[in-house]
């Protein structure tokens, strides 16, 4: 992976152009395999897990053509957070 990971604290959007803050990067007990914890800027605040490839990714471009970005989240800079 050549992207910077995420590090908690660090604000990403999902291509869907919602904001999350990045709560931690967690091992699974079991397999080892890294998970993404993260919470929503918006709504109810949720919080959520994602395997750290599946929020690396590229945005599939046949499932989503009208996706304005290339990966699934990107790193958003403080001064380009509007709420």
């Amino acid at each position: 992976m050549n992207r910077e990971l995420p590090r908690p604290e660090e604000i990403w959007r999902h291509f869907k152009n919602k904001l999350y803050r990045i709560i931690a990067i967690a091992q699974h007990t079991e397999s080892d395999e890294k998970l993404v914890v993260y919470q929503a800027m918006y709504g109810d605040n949720g919080i959520y897990a994602r395997p750290l490839d599946m929020f690396m990714s590229e945005v599939d471009g046949e499932k989503y053509p009208e996706a304005q970005q290339e990966y699934r989240f990107v790193r958003v800079e403080q001064e380009e957070i509007k709420f």
